[in-house]
């Protein structure tokens, strides 16, 4: 057992709804892919460089699996952006339950 899954277990978060949280964090918008073309734009030379444009970042369209959540659960090695993401969502869901957000710390 790990940190996260003892986590999830006293708060009876269930994995499932972890990965779904991800799914709808994660997912691309509208305006990701509206931030995307400005970018094209820009480094084609069409329309005039904007810093806050450059320097914001879309969603990366890459949510947790449940095989990542699986593996958090055992205590396996996850990546770093893994890690990220699945804090996000755990914050996502305990939000829903009205409870404090946790920090990457807390679970890993």
């Amino acid at each position: 057992m790990s940190k996260f899954s003892d986590f999830l277990t006293t708060n009876k978060i269930h994995p499932n709804r972890v990965v779904l949280a991800s799914t709808d964090l994660e997912r691309h918008t509208a305006a990701d892919k509206e931030l995307a073309k400005k970018k094209r734009q820009m480094k084609a030379g069409t329309l005039e460089k904007d810093q806050t444009i450059l320097k914001s970042k879309p969603r990366s369209g890459r949510p947790v699996t449940t095989a990542t959540v699986s593996k958090a659960i055992a205590g396996l090695a996850v990546g770093g952006p893994s890690k990220t993401r699945l804090v996000r969502a755990v914050n996502a869901v305990l939000t829903t339950k009205k409870k404090a957000e946790i920090g990457l710390r807390d679970l890993f």
